[in-house]
């Protein structure tokens, strides 16, 4: 199974779109929150055919709203809150928007992969050999609060082969791990 991971969307419609464009054999979509406004989700919902699952993040202001829209796709999309635990392609997946939270679920090793955001900064990492894979798919929105503007980046994971990658907008893969 192929799944697309995203956050950090901040309303970024063009780049969101450019990135929905590119997701083509992908059957899952995970967001690691911070969508901002509830119409993105109505956004995600009309470029993606899969099933999408989303936390909030921190800038997610309009909860209800965001819930609302998603409980009208309720056939393809899910809102957990705060944090998901999935099992996706026989994996065991952790989805959270803050990158500490992540760090120390993956840490417990109750995970196969660990999703997560906030920072604006994509990683592949694991801590150890056999340890969780962590994915962090850096951000939509192109901007990092303390560099200004980074690359958009999204990232594709591959539960049959294990492999993870982080791409720009381009779809040029910049980091991979297998």
């Amino acid at each position: 199974m192929r799944i697309a991971i995203l956050s950090d969307i901040h309303d970024h419609i063009p780049n969101l779109r450019a990135v929905l464009s590119r997701l083509q054999g992908v059957e899952a979509l995970i967001c690691c929150g911070d969508l901002c406004s509830p119409f993105i989700v109505n956004e995600l919902a009309a470029g993606f055919q899969g099933a999408i699952h989303i936390v909030f993040g921190n800038n997610d202001g309009d909860r209800y709203r965001i819930t609302l829209n998603a409980l009208s796709r309720r056939d393809t999309i899910q809102v957990h809150g705060e944090s998901a635990s999935l099992l996706l392609g026989g994996k065991r997946i952790f989805v959270h928007h803050f990158d500490d939270v992540g760090r120390l679920v993956a840490a417990a090793g109750e995970h196969d992969v660990v999703c997560y955001g906030h920072n604006h900064e994509y990683e592949l990492k694991r801590d150890r050999e056999g340890a969780a894979l962590q994915i962090n798919p850096g951000t939509i929105m192109g901007w990092h609060p303390r560099k200004g503007g980074v690359p958009a980046t999204y990232a594709l994971y591959d539960t049959a082969t294990g492999e993870a990658a982080i791409y720009d907008l381009e779809g040029k893969a910049i980091q991979v791990i297998r």
